[in-house]
């Protein structure tokens, strides 16, 4: 891979909620990894293979759906649709996580079928990159019937992720949680559906169902699309220690809602951002964006700490080796700035005005997967290449 310099950026968003600013120009970039964050060198110019001028503006970490449904290949049957995922990637998302493959037709719902789907999902986008984007499949829908050697094999054979408990025959605390106990024993991380019924053969989800199963990623807390009640979520923050999900597809009542609370309650370090798509509500390729944006423009959040909610938050949950702008992390970043027309004069300041920031660059594994975003307002400022 080639040796990358990134340089004149105007603002680092590290990815780290506690310290969401870095103070430095400029990103070193080799075999794929982050090698140095800091001061301008001219050294490495000329050591570089590959020179990107960000022209005084802004650097992120790739930004990672926390709640996507995929099945196999860049398709979805939910809304019948070609190159979603690969659009995902024009709103600057580097890397999806999969709640479950449950819009499969005819989908098994026995055991030894839906261990085959986790395994063949994961096994598939552990090869396949629609548009560069990384996603984490094989997300294992819980059955009942499952039992211990069926996580070992699981585990063994690259399954990382348990979707949403409660969309499988496996609903109950009681049934729920010695599963929940066998996958995290197996390093698997975990999420629940909670909230209200969002597609014929989920349920409902109380608080206390949740708390008594012990996951470790609440889904959809605002929503997919029954939210859960303020009452409901303010069990869920204060009783709990969880990661507490709030997606696109949802509630933005709420989703403004829980974020007061959680900086009220100072846990914004447990917020992760997703899109809940595809869904009825359809394919929303700047799900995350818009996200990103709600919180920004309407919650004491600031747009900083909203993007780091959607990257470095989020990695650490799920044990991802990117999210953050740091040496030895995967070199996922977007370069971008405000949106021509915007009254904000740079990416975060659009951001807090609720205008979607121009995306001029996006980076996976230190190389440009995208030089033009298709679908977010062009940058006032775009990001060249200078030497290639």
């Amino acid at each position: 891979m080639a040796k990358v310099l990134l340089k004149n950026i105007g603002c680092m968003v590290s990815g780290k909620i506690g310290e969401p600013i870095y103070q430095a120009d400029t990103i070193w970039v080799e075999d794929g990894v982050i090698k140095r964050v800091g001061p301008f060198e001219e050294v490495e110019e000329k050591e570089a293979q590959v020179v990107i001028d960000c022209t005084g503006t802004t650097v992120t970490p790739g930004l990672i759906d926390s709640h996507c449904h995929p099945v196999l290949g860049d398709f979805t049957p939910r809304q019948k649709q070609i190159g979603f995922l690969e659009s995902e990637v024009h709103g600057g998302v580097t890397t999806a996580i999969s709640a479950g493959e449950v819009h499969l037709p005819g989908r098994p719902k026995d055991p030894a079928g839906v261990k085959a789907l986790a395994i063949l999902a994961a096994k598939s986008f552990a090869s396949f990159r629609p548009g560069g984007i990384k996603v984490e499949g094989g997300g294992l829908i819980l059955e009942k019937g499952l039992v211990e050697k069926d996580f070992e094999e699981m585990a063994r054979e690259g399954v990382r992720i348990v979707g949403e408990v409660g969309l499988g025959s496996v609903k109950t605390p009681v049934d729920a949680e010695p599963l929940v106990k066998l996958a995290k024993k197996y390093g698997m991380t975990v999420m629940m559906h909670t909230g209200g019924t969002s597609i014929p053969g989920s349920s409902t989800v109380t608080a206390e169902e949740v708390i008594k199963t012990n996951p470790d990623v609440i889904s959809h807390i605002n929503g997919g699309p029954t939210a859960v009640s303020m009452k409901e979520a303010e069990k869920l923050v204060k009783r709990s220690a969880m990661a507490i999900e709030i997606v696109h597809c949802g509630n933005p009542k709420v989703a403004v809602e829980v974020a007061q609370m959680v900086v009220a309650h100072g846990v914004l370090n447990r917020v992760i951002i997703g899109n809940d798509a595809p869904s009825g509500t359809g394919v929303i390729p700047l799900g995350i964006l818009r996200v990103i944006n709600l919180l920004a423009a309407l919650t004491p959040v600031t747009p900083e700490e909203a993007i780091c909610a959607a990257t470095g938050n989020t990695a650490r949950i799920y044990g991802l080796n990117r999210g953050t702008l740091e040496e030895s992390k995967e070199a996922d970043l977007v370069i971008m700035d405000a949106p021509m027309g915007s009254v904000g004069d740079d990416a975060l300041s659009s951001i807090s005005a609720g205008d979607i920031p121009g995306i001029s660059m996006v980076l996976v594994d230190g190389e440009i997967v995208v030089s033009k975003s298709r679908n977010t307002p062009p940058p006032v400022r775009h990001a060249s290449l200078v030497k290639a």
